[in-house]
């Protein structure tokens, strides 16, 4: 489907399947585009409808979703002004696509993971659930949001040279805090996706 201008370049594809509850949230790593995930989308939830911005912000020219000042160092007032940015976009795009009445669970890979977990930390109410791969602590908001019974899976490589088992496990205890329902799921790989993360979180959504 051709997209409007909502304020990002992305795609959005209607659901294949009228059956299926869903629709994804596809958040692209650091040089990815609007259709680098929708292949990955289709994959973990067939037939779902698929929602796919790019990043407004460019590091030597490839679109990320937030600004950092260095690896695993991120610019924090800029990734919240981006979250909600995006936060606002999910919002406007509901008013022109059909997301009404289905779960919006969010599809993040390593920078698009990360802005999905500063959604759910800062605007809990975008989100029913999110698919994170290869993701860090975004950030630490005080108060923490009621993030109760929200479904959160997180794909880790178990030779990872960016995120640590340790940034995995704070994570993790960041958002169980908050009441979210998190599954980690340990791969064999590094950073990159694997085949093992894309069935994993397939089976997890069920």
């Amino acid at each position: 489907m051709r997209s409007v201008d909502l304020g990002f370049e992305h795609r959005y594809l209607p659901a294949t399947d009228p059956a299926s509850p869903r629709t994804l949230l596809l958040l692209h790593g650091t040089g990815g585009g609007e259709s680098d995930l929708l292949p990955l989308g289709e994959a973990i939830a067939p037939g779902a409808a698929r929602l796919s911005p790019r990043g407004k912000v460019l590091e030597r020219g490839m679109p990320r979703f937030f600004r950092r000042i260095a690896e695993g160092v991120f610019d924090l007032d800029d990734l919240r002004f981006r979250t909600h940015e995006l936060a606002d976009f999910i919002q406007a795009a509901a008013d022109v696509y059909p997301l009404a009445g289905r779960k919006l669970i969010a599809v993040g890979l390593s920078n698009g993971a990360n802005i999905a977990a500063s959604l759910l930390l800062l605007r809990p109410e975008i989100l029913d659930g999110a698919i994170l791969l290869r993701p860090m602590v975004p950030l630490i908001p005080d108060p923490l949001p009621d993030l109760s019974n929200v479904p959160v899976f997180i794909g880790a490589g178990r030779g990872d040279p960016i995120v640590s088992p340790a940034q995995t496990a704070e994570l993790v205890e960041l958002l169980q805090r908050a009441g979210a329902q998190v599954s980690v799921h340990w791969g064999p790989g590094g950073h990159g996706l694997t085949i093992d993360d894309v069935n994993a979180a397939r089976a997890w959504l069920g």
